[in-house]
C-alpha cells in the first residue's frame, strides 16, 4: 500500500502518532521536497523517525514515479508530504497513477495541518476565503501577472485571498546548461515583502497601460496580513497595508500573503489589528474602506 502522510508545517513532532507507526513499518520512506518544506532537516526527521529516507524531488515524483510505486502493490511506502496530502495537485496525480497501475495499488491518505486551514490564525475568517493564488518569482524578462484576474474575482465577492508564494529548490541553472552543464542553483524562497513588491508593480504597470486593466485590487492602501512560519515556536503574523508590508521583514521561510477582501468581519479587523504595522493607519482604512461595505 502507498501511504501519502501529512507532516503539518513545522518539525518533525508535527506527523500524527499513526503517521509515525507507518512510518517506522514501511519497506520505503519518500520526502517530497518541492512543493514545501519543513522547517528542519532531512537529518532531523531520520533520527526522530529511526529511518531513512529518500528525497523525491520535481523529476523524482512527476517523471520517475514508478521508482515510487515499486512493489507498492505487495508492501507498505510511505510518502511523506509537508502540510497536508492534498494540497497540492502533485499528489492527487500520484493517487491516480497508483489506480491506473496494473496491479492496482491500494492508497490511504492520513491528513494533518495545512497552509490553507493554518492562516485562521491570523483571525480571518475561513468561510470567507476564495480561491487561492501562486505568485512565482518576477524575473528580467518574465512577469506574469495571472494571478491578478483571480484575486479581482475574489475582491469582487468581498473575499479574502490566500497567496503561495514561490520556492526554488533543486533548480537547474539555465546557463550552465547550456554549456552542457547540469549545476543546481541555490534555494530561493519568496518573502512575504518581495510578494507584496510584485503585486505593486503590477498594479501599477496595470495603471500605465494603455488597455486600463488596473483595478485597484493590488494597489499600495489594500490591506493584507503577512505569515511566516505558522504553526511553529517561531510564528510571525504582520498586517498592514502592501506597501507597508513590502517593507517588512518576517526573517526565515516559509512565508504566506493575505490580501483581506471587502467583506471583512468587524470581529476579523479586532483580531488583525493587534498584528497592524501601524494600527491607528490600518484602523482608518479598514473604516473607510472595508467597514459595512460588503461586496463592491
Amino acid at each position: 500500500m502507498l501511504y501519502i502522510i501529512g507532516l503539518g508545517l513545522a518539525d518533525e513532532r508535527d506527523i500524527s502518532v499513526k503517521g509515525l507507526e507507518i512510518v517506522k513499518r514501511a519497506e520505503r520512506v519518500y520526502l517530497e521536497a518541492y512543493t514545501a518544506v519543513l522547517l528542519v532537516d532531512k537529518d532531523v526527521l531520520e533520527a526522530y523517525y529511526g529511518r531513512s529516507i529518500i528525497i523525491a524531488d520535481r523529476e523524482t515524483v512527476e517523471s520517475q514515479s514508478d521508482s515510487i510505486l515499486a512493489g507498492a502493490d505487495t508492501v507498505d511506502v510511505a510518502f511523506l508530504v509537508v502540510g497536508d496530502p492534498f494540497s497540492a495537485t502533485t499528489h492527487a496525480d500520484l493517487a491516480l497513477r497508483c489506480r491506473q497501475n496494473s496491479p492496482q495499488i491500494p492508497t490511504r491518505t492520513l491528513p494533518n495541518a495545512s497552509i490553507l486551514t493554518a492562516v485562521g490564525a491570523t483571525g480571518l475568517s475561513l468561510y470567507s476565503f476564495g480561491q487561492t493564488v501562486s505568485m512565482v518569482f518576477y524575473e528580467e524578462n518574465w512577469r506574469p501577472d495571472s494571478w491578478y484576474p483571480k484575486v479581482k474575482e475574489n475582491a469582487d465577492l468581498g473575499l479574502h485571498t490566500l497567496i503561495l508564494l514561490d520556492i526554488k529548490v533543486k533548480e537547474p541553472n539555465l546557463k550552465a546548461l547550456e554549456r552542457g552543464k547540469y549545476v543546481f542553483d541555490p534555494p530561493r524562497f519568496m518573502t512575504a515583502a518581495q510578494c507584496a513588491e510584485q503585486m505593486l508593480e503590477t498594479e501599477e504597470t496595470r495603471a500605465a497601460s494603455e488597455e486600463g486593466k488596473s483595478t485597484g485590487v493590488a494597489g499600495k492602501e489594500r490591506l493584507a496580513v503577512a505569515v511566516a512560519r505558522l504553526g511553529s515556536e517561531g510564528e510571525k503574523i504582520v498586517a498592514g497595508t502592501l506597501e507597508e508590508l513590502a517593507q517588512q521583514d518576517l526573517g526565515k521561510p516559509l512565508h504566506s500573503l493575505v490580501l483581506c477582501g471587502w467583506k471583512m468581519h468587524e470581529m476579523e479587523w479586532e483580531f488583525v489589528r493587534d498584528f497592524a504595522v501601524d494600527r491607528e493607519k490600518f484602523d482608518e482604512i479598514w473604516k473607510r474602506d472595508y467597514a459595512g461595505k460588503g461586496v463592491q
